[in-house]
């Protein structure tokens, strides 16, 4: 176990980050417990102890939600791990979340100094460290201030719609979200499975959210209830749309509508929000052959390889055309994949799906790639290498390349303008979309993304909704008197 280090040239001289525990690979394999087990008090201690606590820090230039990093870590370091959370939630309503599957190596500890010479301080560890013991010992987050007689609603409680209505609410606004499926929490609990974000998390976390008055209306799909002009008809002051990017992408090629081939959506939806893994005791099973093949190279792609292995897969490849180092899934999660015995073809892409007699996909037949030159912006995209065809035996297929927004919102909202693919299109500075008074943030108007970017655009969307409802009543105030007058 790591000691805490006292002496500060020691703490200066250690480059290395403290390792996390993690269950046994032969263990974890074979259930759907979370994986990494969190910092103990010791090992917070001595990670914490590492920071270097800059003059001028660089680290919450990476943090898209202006989470106070070096604050929260010296409170670490004085062990004042009530103050540390609350630090953290003065700008990040859900840390348990955040400090599991934001990608932390790519924006906070990116910018970390020490990661310069060395490994950057764990950020994302410690402030998951700080969130668990605040769960373990009890949380006392009390309703927000006194209703200061505007209402928002928020469409999506994935992170986006969560963050906006947690800001919102503080402000002291009637928040109420409305959500399609029948829980909170978006991609959060259909999308991320249970060894890499348990659900108890985030049903906590979200707890906390309507601990401040937010009201939650679960199985309400917007757009098929009520439209959004019709948000405005029930007396509500401004809306935010936050549905996510929830449509899957396929391959079109010859043979995808063979059985036994999943789009990840589906086979992730199964998994996490209807927990397949737990049948009979649940009552949605899901079928997984021994030889299974995932196609893509993101995060998504290596969630569903690894429930695959977990539901009984005596082997798992994952397929991406283009090489091991523009694969966009985080390394952490790539290393976790293969310390679980899950295979990587790099440079390789499916051309055809070859079925049995019953309609059951046997066979891949794929072909190798190459990188080509790259373009204006130096990306090298992958080209069919000839006479390289190849058969691949596979029983299970899951097509993990992308999703794309819902249309039900766009189709349904008059006047509301949108980019290609059914993005909405949004002032970035502000989440303004072409209507008055309906912002957007997260993947509907962003594309796919990470957590911690959707929950950022939040909250610029919340800071921008606050500001054009306090400035239009005080028009209203203004006018008020004028009015009076001319009724006179």
């Amino acid at each position: 176990m790591p000691q805490p280090i006292a002496d500060e040239n020691k703490v200066h001289n250690r480059l290395e980050a403290v390792p996390i525990t993690k269950q046994d690979t032969i263990v974890r394999v074979k259930n759907f417990l979370e994986v990494e087990l969190g910092y103990s008090e010791e090992q917070a201690l001595a990670e914490a102890s590492r920071c270097l606590t800059c003059p001028r820090p660089q680290c919450v230039k990476g943090c898209p939600v202006g989470v106070d990093i070096p604050g929260f870590i010296k409170l670490v370091k004085e062990k004042k791990y009530r103050e540390a959370i609350l630090k953290v939630k003065q700008k990040n309503s859900l840390p348990a979340i955040c400090g599991r599957v934001c990608p932390q190596e790519q924006q906070c500890q990116k910018h970390c100094v020490l990661g310069k010479k060395g490994e950057a301080v764990s950020i994302g560890r410690l402030e998951r460290f700080v969130a668990d013991l605040e769960l373990a010992t009890g949380i006392d987050d009390k309703p927000a201030g006194s209703f200061n007689g505007k209402k928002v609603a928020v469409v999506g409680a994935g992170p986006s719609g969560l963050a906006v209505a947690a800001d919102l609410a503080k402000l002291g606004y009637k928040v109420v979200v409305y959500e399609a499926l029948h829980v909170a929490g978006g991609v959060l609990v259909y999308g991320i499975p249970e060894f890499r974000l348990p659900k108890r998390i985030v049903q906590t976390e979200v707890d906390c959210i309507k601990k401040l008055g937010v009201e939650l209306q679960t199985d309400a799909l917007i757009g098929r209830l009520h439209t959004v002009e019709e948000l405005f008809a029930k007396g509500f002051d401004a809306v935010f749309i936050g549905t996510g990017a929830g449509l899957p992408k396929f391959l079109c090629i010859p043979g995808e509508n063979l059985s036994s081939i999943y789009s990840a959506n589906e086979f992730l939806i199964r998994v996490n929000l209807m927990k397949s893994y737990n049948f009979p005791k649940s009552k949605t099973p899901i079928h997984v052959g021994k030889n299974v093949v995932v196609i893509g190279g993101g995060n998504v792609a290596l969630d569903s390889a690894r429930c695959a292995l977990r539901l009984g897969a005596d082997s798992v490849c994952i397929v991406y055309r283009r090489s091991r180092e523009e694969m966009p899934a985080r390394l952490e999660e790539i290393s976790n994949a293969q310390e679980e015995g899950i295979v990587f073809k790099f440079l390789v892409a499916p051309t055809r799906f070859v079925g049995d007699e019953q309609g059951k996909v046997k066979g891949m037949e794929y072909v190798s790639m190459a990188l080509g030159t790259p373009d204006a912006l130096g990306k090298r995209n992958p080209v069919p290498v000839k006479g390289s065809e190849a058969v691949m035996d596979v029983d299970t297929v899951i097509v993990a390349i992308g999703r794309t927004p819902n249309p039900i919102i766009q189709g349904t909202t008059k006047g509301l303008v949108t980019l290609s693919g059914g993005i909405i299109a949004i002032d970035r500075q502000t989440g303004k979309t072409s209507l008055e008074a309906v912002y957007a943030g997260g993947d509907i108007a962003t594309g796919e993304a990470t957590v911690i970017s959707a929950m950022g655009s939040g909250k610029i969307a919340a800071k921008s909704i606050h500001r054009y409802l306090s400035e239009k009543n005080k028009r209203q105030v203004s006018l008020d008197p004028l009015r009076s007058k001319a009724a006179t």
